[in-house]
C-alpha cells in the first residue's frame, strides 16, 4: 500500500490536489481512498456533494465511483467507536466544574483525537488490504507535524509512563476517591488506552517507509507561504519522513499580459527560482491559476491533467533517500547531506540567518535548520563516501 500525504499552510489548496490526486490513480486503475485529516473538512465539497446526501454517512468511506472513495473523519462518531471510555471521564470532570453537559461533550474532544482516528483507520485499511492508496489530505502545517510526530509521543507514554500511572492509581484509588471531590479514572479508562494504542501499532514505521509513504508540499508562489513551506520541510525531514515533491500551485500563465499583473509576474517569477534553489533534487510541479473556482468532478478532473497529464503515476516511488538529516553526536549537532557528484575542492559553505547554503561548483543548496540549530555555527566539514558531515557548534 502507499500514503500519499498532502501537507501546507492553510488556503493553498491542499484538498483540491489531494482530490485531483485521486482521481488520477483512480483513472490508473489504483483502489483509491482520499481522507480528510484536517477537522475543518472541504474534501466533499472539492468534490461539489450534496452536503445532506455525504454528511449522513461520514463514519465510513463514502464512493466516488467504482475505484475512489473519500472519508471525512467524523470525531463524534469516533468518540463513540474508539474513545468512549475516555471521553466518559473527561466529561464526568468537566461537569463537577459546573459546565452544563453540551459544554462538557464539547470540551471533551481532545487535541489529536481526530488526527489519532484517522491514524488507526489508515491502519486498519493496510491490515485489511482494501485499498492500494490512501491519499491524505492534512490540516495546515502545524497540525500535521502533530500528526506525523504522534506515533513516537504515544509509544513513549506507553513505555515509560503508562505502566507507572495506571499501577499507582489503581493502588490508591480507593483511598482518593472517598476525599477526593472528583473519582480518579476508572481501570477500564486505561484499557481504552491500551486498546487504542494497539490499534496504532506499526504505523510510526508505515510512515517512515520512503517506499510506504511520501510527502507532497503545498505552497503558492508568495513569499509568506514559502517561509511555512520551508519549515515544514525542515520538520518532514526530522520527523524522519521523505518529501518527494513539491507542488507550487496557484502561478499566474503566461497567457496573463496585463500590466496590472506585472508586479505579480516578477514577483513570482522570483520566488519560483528561489523554490526551485531550495528544494533541490526534489521534484517541483507547477499548477497554474486557473479562470474559475476548482469545485466538482469535471473541474478536479482538469486540475488532475494539468498536475499530472494522461499516464504519469502519483504514485510511483521517486525518492528512498532523505535529502538531509539532523543528528546530535558527542554534545555537538551534525547536518548530513548527499551529495553524490561532488568531490573535494568544489564544495563550499556559510551560514545564513537560520539555513546552511551548501555550495557546489555554481549549485547553490539551501537547508532551513530546526530551532535547536540556528543559533549555531559550522565549525568543520568532511565530504567521505558522496556524504557531506557539517559540524554545527555554540561559538
Amino acid at each position: 500500500m502507499r500514503i500519499l500525504l498532502f501537507s501546507g499552510k492553510g488556503g493553498v489548496g491542499k484538498t483540491s490536489l489531494a482530490a485531483a490526486t485521486g482521481l488520477q490513480l483512480s483513472r490508473l486503475g489504483y483502489r483509491t481512498l482520499v481522507m480528510s485529516v484536517d477537522p475543518a473538512h472541504s474534501l466533499a465539497d472539492a468534490f461539489d456533494l450534496e452536503t445532506e446526501l455525504f454528511h449522513g454517512k461520514t463514519g465510513d468511506p463514502y464512493p466516488i465511483d467504482e475505484r475512489l472513495a473519500i472519508h471525512e473523519v467524523n470525531i463524534q462518531k469516533e468518540i463513540k467507536r474508539h474513545w468512549r471510555e475516555i471521553s466518559s471521564y473527561v466529561i464526568s470532570v468537566l461537569r463537577t466544574t459546573g459546565i452544563n453537559d453540551v459544554e462538557a461533550e464539547e470540551l471533551a474532544i481532545l487535541p489529536g483525537m481526530e488526527e489519532l482516528s484517522a491514524m488507526m483507520y489508515v491502519n486498519q485499511f493496510r491490515r485489511e488490504g482494501r485499498y492500494d492508496i490512501i491519499v491524505l489530505d492534512c490540516a495546515p502545517t502545524a497540525e500535521s507535524m502533530r500528526f506525523v510526530s504522534m506515533p513516537t509521543t504515544l509509544e513513549w507514554y506507553m513505555k515509560h509512563i503508562f505502566p507507572f500511572q495506571r499501577g499507582i492509581l489503581k493502588a490508591v484509588r480507593p483511598l482518593a476517591n472517598r476525599v477526593s471531590p472528583v473519582e480518579l479514572p476508572t481501570d477500564s479508562y486505561f484499557a481504552n488506552i491500551q486498546d487504542l494504542f494497539g490499534k496504532l501499532d506499526g504505523i510510526g514505521e508505515l510512515l517512515e517507509d520512503p517506499r510506504v509513504t511520501s510527502v507532497r508540499l503545498v505552497t503558492n508562489p508568495e513569499r509568506m507561504v514559502l517561509r511555512e513551506t520551508q519549515r515544514a520541510f525542515v520538520y518532514f525531514s526530522l520527523h524522519g519522513l521523505t518529501v518527494d515533491g513539491v507542488i507550487v500551485n496557484r502561478l499566474l500563465p503566461g497567457s496573463v499580459t496585463d500590466a496590472y499583473f506585472q508586479e505579480w509576474r516578477a514577483s513570482q517569477a522570483k520566488i519560483m527560482d528561489e523554490i526551485e534553489a531550495y528544494f533541490a533534487p526534489v521534484a517541483v510541479k507547477r499548477v497554474p491559476l486557473f479562470t474559475h473556482e476548482v469545485l466538482g468532478r469535471e473541474r478536479l478532473d482538469e486540475l488532475s491533467r494539468s498536475l499530472y497529464g494522461e499516464q504519469e503515476d502519483p504514485a510511483a516511488v521517486t525518492r528512498t533517500e532523505a535529502p538531509y538529516s539532523f543528528n546530535k553526536v558527542d554534545g555537538h549537532y551534525e547536518v548530513k547531506l548527499l551529495l553524490p557528484f561532488a568531490v573535494k575542492g568544489e564544495v563550499g559553505l556559510f551560514k545564513k540567518g537560520d539555513e546552511l547554503v551548501v555550495e557546489v561548483g555554481t549549485l547553490r543548496r539551501h537547508i532551513g535548520l530546526p530551532t535547536s540549530m540556528a543559533g549555531l555555527t559550522p565549525s568543520r566539514a568532511k565530504l567521505d563516501n558522496r556524504v557531506l558531515t557539517v559540524e554545527l557548534r555554540e561559538v
